[in-house]
C-alpha cells in the first residue's frame, strides 16, 4: 500500500483553496489598504506644512492629528506586511494643493488632508471582505471627519460637518 500523496490525514479535509472570486476580493481589499497607507503617508508629511505656518498653542491639534496618522499609517504597513505585500512607501516630498502662507491656509490644508485619509478609508470600506479591516476603516473614517470639522471652521468653510464623509 501507498502512502497518501498529501500530508493531510486520510478522511479529513485540508484547507480549501480559495475561489477565484476570494482571492479577487483579497487583492481589492489589500488595493484599498494600500491606498489608504498612500494617503496617510500624506497626511503626516501634510502636517508637517499645517504645524509650520501655525503659533504655538494652535499646533496642539497639529501635533494630536499627527500622531493619529503615524499610528494608522504603521498599523496599516503591518496589516499589509501581513497580506504578503510590499507597503506602499512614503516619498520624500507631495506636491501642496495651494500655497500655504497663512493659519487659514494651513487650516484649509488640514481640512483637505482629514478628507483625503477620510476618502481612503471609505474606499478601504466599500472594498473590505474582513470584519476587522471594516472595523478600522469606520473607526479611521470617522475619526479624519472628527478632526475635520474644527479645521474647517478655522478656514470658514461652510458647512463645517458633512453628510457623508468620504463621498
Amino acid at each position: 500500500m501507498t502512502a497518501p500523496s498529501s500530508t493531510t490525514p486520510p478522511g479529513t479535509a485540508g484547507p480549501a483553496a480559495p475561489t477565484p472570486a476570494e482571492a479577487g476580493s483579497a487583492r481589492a481589499e489589500t488595493a484599498a489598504l494600500q491606498d489608504a497607507l498612500a494617503a496617510e503617508h500624506v497626511a503626516v508629511w501634510g502636517y508637517g506644512t499645517v504645524g509650520a505656518a501655525l503659533a504655538g498653542e494652535d499646533r496642539t491639534p497639529v501635533a494630536v492629528a499627527v500622531e493619529a496618522h503615524r499610528d494608522l499609517r504603521d498599523q496599516l504597513a503591518a496589516l499589509v506586511a501581513d497580506r504578503g505585500a510590499e507597503p506602499v512607501p512614503t516619498l520624500a516630498a507631495y506636491q501642496l494643493p495651494f500655497p500655504v502662507l497663512s493659519a487659514v491656509d494651513a487650516a484649509r490644508l488640514a481640512a483637505q488632508l482629514e478628507d483625503g485619509t477620510t476618502a481612503a478609508w471609505v474606499w478601504v470600506l466599500d472594498q473590505a471582505a474582513d470584519r476587522a479591516v471594516r472595523e478600522l476603516a469606520v473607526g479611521a473614517a470617522s475619526a479624519a471627519e472628527v478632526r475635520a470639522v474644527p479645521w474647517r471652521s478655522r478656514a470658514g468653510s461652510t458647512p463645517a460637518t458633512t453628510a457623508t464623509p468620504g463621498l
